[in-house]
């Protein structure tokens, strides 16, 4: 026979011959069934021999391997070799359905779940990739090739083929693929992935109305990392990070790493700004705890950006861009936050800009001054001492809050001549009081890394003629970002000129008992976050705040409990033992002319007031918004704002227990009852608790879908008109009021 002649198959038409034929694969096919298939070849002779021989050969060295079945899709031939990889022996798979070789159709993609359809058409097929069905780890991959055959044109005998390893190939094409959509440092999806994630879901979502969101990821101080230590031990900290996102996060096909030191999180269906604040929060502590790297210990942080659709974008382009807006506005709010996209974010951008500039004036111009809060000891209620706080009073803004101006200061390399002035300035004032009264000054990161610190802390001292123990410098747990040598020389440094040490702000963000051994602190400052919740049913502060307090006894510490506001939060403080207050239950900070005339009788004693329990942080505000009754939208004045009432004026003699609805605009809606009425003003309780919109303000957990604003003819600014078609035939008519508003009243 020759060779071009040699066939493992043919269709209806095939000049190969039938089973019954004397045919060569017809001999070796029959008897390698009952016998090995060397008895088969010996039986063969001459040039058919030598051609079964090369067979024998190929199937030997692994290149390849054969098969055939009957009718039925039995295997009635199977090569040896590939019995042993599938951990079976010949006898065990001869009789055995061809398909069960293979993964089966549910646990397969792709082509596989075609072969039983071509099997049972009885038609040819090449080159096939199938996944062997193979226990255990590892997957094998094959090429497959068949051909039908038949004992007379209308007679189906089985089918007769080959198959190649094509595992390498389909492992390197997975590798190549995975290269294309993942980054190769961290294995979280790439740049290219993200991007066609956004892409597809947001299309989807449109046609579905539903919701997804975006955050945007940045790393505070990573560069400092890379600086230092070298971009391996940078790597090995983007390993860790995104580690702890997946952590957070819980899966890692929803996290993507940008490039350099930015990530990306997209969340799909979720709109629920308190989830997503409460998820940005614990993103943001977990990736400022410190790491360890080559054995050189590391902290970062992190500030987050968040944009939600439909609301603050359509496509990707707007999604990613006004995401964008939000984390520029969380590193210039101070870094270590998270911000919500917001349409007010172009014109504060702008605002910060005209700031900067002002704010380089503003000490030349005489606009910096002191205010002192007082420190009052908790079981005397006597002052004790005073902390220095920057105010800026602006010509045409009036006082501009310090959450505003200094994280503006810091970046732009003005927080050390601020500084440098507010530590003269405390110095100078204090000196004036009467008594022993001790002045705590804050120092900042920046300054403390200063190696002139020491000597510009001795000028102001030698200036004013303050003793150094009246003195006391806060320093937050900042300074120990970088721990090194440089940081306990300077903690020497400043304890070898008698002022004391305060460590401010203690339990947050970069907390460790391990520098409380080797700093030689005086005192430690309780945050005001622990205080504020520690109240609250179930709350766990009380017992972080107890260990505080027998830490710092143990250490021979002081301690100052911050932001103490109601009287249940004082008697809470007392019964921890905690040393000394501050907060507005006993004053706000007062000048230096007040703090003076308060001090006359040589001794401030003050008594404590506030509210006899703790309750929600209220905005004082003066914005319009709408107040929804029935089917009429009153203009009304917010006033001010908690996360659990508001405070609103422009309606008259509104009985209490009547609804409403507050629209804050953007699709934020707040349903409210009136608890208390005044006349024009009104005190309403929201059915739901408002959350943290990450800027130090409030705003609704969830807001109302436009697609749900445009159907009722309410559409949100940020949609383009007749974005969404009314669903409704014709616009609802309107009821008449039923308050009287205040402009009404005057109007009479």
């Amino acid at each position: 026979m020759a060779a071009g002649k040699f066939s493992w198959g043919g269709g209806k038409n095939s000049d190969t011959p039938s089973e019954g034929s004397s045919s060569l694969f017809g001999k070796i096919t029959a008897r390698s069934v009952a016998k090995p298939a060397q008895l088969a070849i010996n039986a063969i002779g001459g040039t058919s021999k030598d051609a079964l021989l090369l067979l024998q050969n190929y199937e030997e060295s692994g290149r390849g391997w054969f098969w055939s079945t009957d009718a039925e899709g039995r295997i009635t031939y199977l090569t040896e070799s590939v019995c042993e990889l599938l951990g079976q022996t010949r006898d065990e798979l001869i009789g055995a359905p061809f398909t069960s070789l293979f993964q089966q159709a549910d646990e397969a993609a792709g082509h596989q779940r075609t072969l039983p359809f071509i099997l049972r058409k009885q038609s040819k097929f090449d080159d096939l990739p199938l996944q062997a069905a193979k226990p255990g780890e590892g997957e094998i991959w094959w090429s497959v090739s068949g051909r039908p055959y038949f004992h007379t044109p209308d007679h189906f005998g089985g089918y007769r083929g080959s198959g190649t390893d094509i595992t390498a190939q389909r492992i390197s094409a997975k590798d190549n693929s995975r290269l294309a959509t993942y980054d190769s440092l961290t294995g979280l999806l790439n740049r290219f992935r993200m991007g066609k994630l956004l892409e597809t879901t947001l299309s989807a979502f449109k046609q579905q109305r539903r919701a997804c969101s975006v955050m945007l990821i940045d790393l505070d101080r990573f560069k400092h990392v890379n600086d230092t230590l070298g971009h391996p031990a940078g790597d090995a900290l983007l390993k860790q990070v995104a580690e702890r996102l997946i952590k957070v996060v819980g899966d890692r096909e929803k996290i993507g790493r940008l490039g350099g030191d930015e990530f990306q999180i997209i969340l799909q269906d979720v709109d629920d700004r308190g989830a997503l604040g409460d998820m940005a929060e614990k993103i943001i502590k977990s990736l400022s705890h410190p790491y360890s790297v080559d054995g050189s210990r590391c902290i970062i942080g992190a500030s987050v950006g968040i944009a939600v659709s439909p609301f603050d974008g359509q496509s990707s382009e707007e999604l990613i861009r006004n995401a964008d807006l939000a984390l520029y506005a969380a590193k210039g709010g101070g870094r270590g936050r998270f911000r919500f996209y917001s349409s007010e974010l172009l014109q504060a951008a702008e605002d910060r800009r005209v700031l900067e500039e002002d704010l380089r004036d503003a000490l030349a111009k005489d606009q910096i001054w002191l205010a002192y809060q007082p420190v009052v000891d908790a079981k005397t209620n006597v002052v004790t001492g005073f902390e220095a706080l920057i105010r800026w009073n602006h010509p045409e803004r009036g006082n501009i809050s310090p959450a505003l101006f200094i994280p503006i200061a810091e970046e732009t390399n003005l927080i050390g001549e601020l500084g440098e002035w507010a530590l003269q300035k405390a110095c100078e004032q204090a000196a004036t009081w009467p008594g022993r009264l001790r002045v705590a000054v804050n120092v900042s990161p920046i300054q403390f890394a200063n190696d002139l610190l020491p000597k510009l802390i001795e000028g102001a001292l030698s200036t004013s003629g303050l003793s150094p123990d009246r003195l006391e410098l806060e320093i937050t747990e900042g300074v120990f970002l970088q721990e090194s040598s440089d940081t306990d020389a300077m903690f020497q440094a400043l304890k070898k000129i008698g002022v004391r040490l305060a460590l401010d702000d203690f339990g947050t963000g970069y907390s460790s008992l391990g520098y409380l051994r080797t700093a030689p602190f005086d005192k430690i400052k309780i945050d005001q976050s622990f205080v504020r919740t520690a109240t609250e049913p179930g709350s766990r502060d009380g017992a972080i705040i107890a260990a505080i307090v027998a830490l710092a006894d143990a250490l021979d510490m002081d301690t100052t409990a911050e932001g103490i506001e109601s009287l249940d939060q004082l008697a809470m403080i007392r019964d921890l033992n905690v040393s000394h207050v501050q907060g507005y239950v006993y004053s706000q900070a007062v000048s230096n002319e007040v703090l003076l005339e308060r001090l006359q009788a040589g001794e401030w004693s003050i008594s404590p007031s506030g509210p006899a329990v703790t309750r929600g942080d209220r905005l004082s505000m003066f914005r319009k918004i709408g107040a929804i009754h029935e089917n009429h939208c009153y203009n009304v004045v917010l006033r001010n704002l908690s996360v659990s009432g508001a405070l609103i004026e422009g309606i008259l003699d509104v009985p209490e227990g009547t609804n409403f609805v507050l629209d804050f605009g953007d699709g934020q809606l707040a349903v409210s009852t009136v608890v208390r009425s005044m006349g024009h003003q009104q005190g309403l309780a929201f059915e739901e608790r408002l959350v943290n919109d990450g800027n130090g303000g409030l705003c609704t957990s969830r807001r109302i879908s436009p697609y749900m604003l445009a159907a009722a003819g309410m559409p949100i600014s940020n949609l383009p008109p007749g974005y969404y078609q009314s669903t409704e035939a014709e616009p609802r008519p309107k009821s008449l009021p039923v308050f009287s508003t205040v402009s009404d009243w005057k109007a009479g």
